[in-house]
């Protein structure tokens, strides 16, 4: 079986994949904190409690985008495995062109994503990640031989960064969960906070997405896919958003560990 990690600044996706089939997940805190020995014992309980051992474990893969967190956990996978995990990042030999100034500071993230929607969608695809930060991967299909192209993007603050940010530095503003307003002038303080952290951020979406349509570099019209914690939170409210797809940057760990040569 491959182990599918991926790093986030605040949550760590887990993915346990039998072939091509995602066949557990987990979400787990980012806690740069924790030692290898601690991840490796998380690691080994969360595969006993789904009814595997560390034993069916023939390969593992990392996308990061916090290098702390991913130094403890992967010594930690090695521990429980015996298996060194594989990390993805810029330098990564992978069927895609990763065509900015910079490719080598490209989020492992951002490159599994596009690689995915390359592979499942075969299309031109904007893809709007909904995590610590809202990242919007702009994905282009060169003619007929289907190869992607990675060809830049935004990066805005997630929307619990947002929240976050905004509790913290103002006295008096509680903290609220964030549920999908129903009127855009809230009558009690947490309801003005909804609309402004959820409906706020999904009209920055649609926004950002229009521009991005407007300079893309085809005529092709991209399909725009959401994943992410988030995106099942957020993008009901989006209007330029058209299906959600929460496992993609998983699946593109799996299709980015067979092109690396892995076997499990």
């Amino acid at each position: 079986m491959l182990l599918a990690f991926d790093i986030g600044n605040t949550e760590t996706t887990v993915g346990l994949f039998a072939g091509d089939r995602l066949d557990a997940h987990w979400r787990w805190h980012s806690t740069p904190q924790r030692t290898p020995d601690e991840w490796a014992s998380v690691l080994t309980a969360q595969l006993t409690q789904s009814g595997h051992s560390t034993q069916e474990i023939r390969a593992s893969i990392v996308a990061s985008v916090a290098p702390q967190v991913a130094e403890s956990l992967c010594e930690g996978v090695e521990l429980a495995t015996s298996r060194k995990p594989v990390r993805v990042d810029g330098r990564s030999k992978l069927p895609i062109v990763l065509d900015v100034e910079e490719p080598l500071t490209v989020g492992a993230d951002r490159i599994v994503n596009t690689l995915a929607a390359v592979l499942l969608f075969k299309q031109d695809t904007i893809v709007v990640d909904f995590g610590t930060a809202t990242t919007f991967d702009c994905i282009t299909i060169e003619g007929g031989r289907g190869a992607g192209r990675f060809i830049g993007g935004v990066i805005m603050p997630g929307l619990r960064t947002a929240s976050d940010e905004l509790v913290r530095r103002t006295a008096k503003l509680p903290a609220t969960e964030l549920l999908p307003p129903t009127h855009a002038i809230g009558r009690r303080t947490e309801d003005c906070i909804r609309v402004g952290v959820l409906w706020g951020t999904a009209d920055a979406v649609d926004g950002l997405v229009r521009r991005i349509k407007a300079e893309w570099p085809s005529k092709t019209q991209p399909l725009v896919v959401a994943t992410g914690g988030l995106a099942t939170l957020v993008a009901p409210l989006c209007k330029e958003i058209g299906s959600v797809h929460a496992d993609l940057t998983l699946v593109g760990l799996r299709i980015a560990a067979a092109a690396l040569g892995l076997r499990w």
